[in-house]
């Protein structure tokens, strides 16, 4: 009932205020949040944004740099395996966009190098639930301990297309393309289009 009511009372004040005003009021709610969440990071650069809804779990490994948008609906999340004496680290560099619904999980480090572009419901893990081993297949999913192939690395300039996943232990090189719905597996070098599942260079441009 209460949410009816707020949706009824908001679609009245729509035909009073126009629409610039909503998208001030937005823009101010942006700021206030952006402000309020930042002190949980490890350091939040200038002019840097978060669009809510944010989903987080412990963002004091978490740097972000200068002028960077993170959307709306985008989870950052840094856990501990079990060995480890802190959790995965990530470093988002200056002028970094992360498309809506991105996912960006870690147990050892994920780097974003500066001016990277990301699509919508962007993948980027360094980790999975548990080692492929006949003892693991046993337990449910989520018993198994996290596992990780190794850090992720992608250097700056990198434009990657929606709903692909960059998997564990994979550097994609300076200035390369990633099509959308690929999955990197293996390393992708500088200046190229990778597409596919698994993805593969398409196209060498320098």
């Amino acid at each position: 009932m209460l949410k009816y009511i707020i949706l009824t009372i908001s679609k009245s004040i729509s035909y009073i205020i126009p629409p610039h005003i909503a998208i001030f009021v937005n823009k101010i709610s942006t700021l206030i949040y952006t402000g309020y969440i930042s002190r949980m990071f490890k350091s939040f650069g200038r002019d840097s944004y978060i669009h809510r809804p944010f989903h987080w779990h412990d963002l004091h490994n978490v740097t972000i740099g200068n002028k960077v948008s993170i959307g709306s609906g985008t989870t950052l999340t840094s856990w501990k395996l079990s060995q480890a004496k802190n959790g995965g680290g990530i470093i988002i560099e200056d002028n970094v966009c992360i498309g809506e619904d991105a996912h960006i999980t870690s147990t050892t480090l994920i780097y974003i190098g500066k001016n990277v572009l990301t699509g919508k419901k962007v993948l980027i893990t360094d980790n999975a639930h548990g080692a492929s081993t006949a003892d693991l297949l046993d337990l449910a999913p989520v018993k198994r301990p996290l596992y990780s192939k190794g850090s992720v690395y992608i250097e700056e300039n990198v434009w990657i297309g929606e709903k692909a996943s960059i998997m564990p232990g994979v550097r994609i090189g300076k200035g390369s393309i990633i099509a959308a719905n690929s999955v990197v597996t293996k390393d992708i070098p500088p200046y190229c289009v990778a597409a596919g599942i698994p993805a593969k260079v398409i196209k060498q441009i320098k």
